[in-house]
């Protein structure tokens, strides 16, 4: 199959690195170093992507069991997301990280901003999205 400029493959990756997709955040929703983010603020650019190109699917996996929903639901059509700004990654302890963020998106004409303080977990070596402070 031939890649377009459209691919995701060849793509700039939606979370702002400098790495087109499959070289940035497409390693951790795909292939052998799948789920395995190095870090949380890795885990959270990746999920970012993932909330960008509806990969629900990840989004579940990379949720900590203790707050997971039982399902999410892909955009609604018309949904655009603008960007991402990481404001800073703190580690708690080698388990414990924090990482502050703005995502900006736009719906219908309708501009939105979502600013999280989110919280992360470490466990049997992978990390977890564990909740947030809007």
């Amino acid at each position: 199959m031939k890649k377009t400029a459209k691919s995701p493959v060849l793509a700039p990756c939606p979370c702002g690195g400098a790495a087109g997709y499959e070289a940035c955040c497409g390693r951790w929703h795909r292939g052998p170093q799948r789920l395995m983010a190095p870090d949380a603020q890795t885990l959270m650019r990746s999920r970012y992507t993932a909330f960008v190109l509806d990969e629900l699917d990840y989004l579940l996996e990379t949720w900590h069991a203790s707050t997971r929903p039982a399902s999410l639901q892909a955009n609604p059509p018309g949904t655009k997301w603008l960007g991402l700004e990481v404001r800073r990654h703190e580690c708690q302890d080698a388990e414990h990280a924090t990482v502050e963020f703005i995502a900006r998106s736009r719906h219908s004409g309708r501009a939105s901003r979502l600013h999280e303080t989110s919280r992360f977990v470490r466990e049997d070596g992978r990390w977890f999205y564990v909740n947030g402070d809007f």
